[in-house]
């Protein structure tokens, strides 16, 4: 078994994001935004956008230390979110805007590159956000 970071790493030059493949109880995939010394986090079950318009439900869940986005190992049966996880994507990114119910990002990972969007929608509570992956000039 593999043990969970406790977050003793500082701030990077650059903030990076991180996405986790993470099969607990569903396979599923943890998105997280490096933000004020912590990984803003959000599970995405259905898979990360890669395409212009499309649209994935996140759900939002605690923060997790900046040592989380070098995690990779299985988390004890018995423990939150036991199961296996391996890092899917990992890169720097660039915030455009962070607001309460909208924030807008460039990644600049290996597989997901381009701008996205995490837009809070208010009718499906505090935690449902959407994931979209925004055109591109180039798209």
């Amino acid at each position: 078994m593999t043990p969970e970071p406790t977050g003793s790493q500082k701030n990077r030059k650059k903030e990076i994001f991180v996405v986790q493949e993470h099969d607990a109880s569903h396979l599923h995939y943890d998105f997280r935004l490096e933000r004020n010394s912590v990984l803003k986090s959000w599970a995405v079950p259905k898979g990360i956008p890669q395409k212009p318009g499309i649209k994935k439900l996140a759900i939002k869940t605690e923060d997790h230390p900046l040592d989380y986005a070098e995690f990779q190992g299985t988390i004890p049966k018995g423990q939150y979110g036991a199961g296996t996880v391996k890092t899917w994507d990992k890169g720097p990114y660039t915030v455009k805007f962070w607001g309460e119910n909208k924030i807008e990002f460039n990644l600049q990972g290996t597989k997901l590159t381009g701008n996205y969007a995490l837009i809070h929608f208010k009718k499906g509570g505090d935690k449902n956000w959407l994931l979209i992956k925004v055109g591109d000039k180039n798209d």
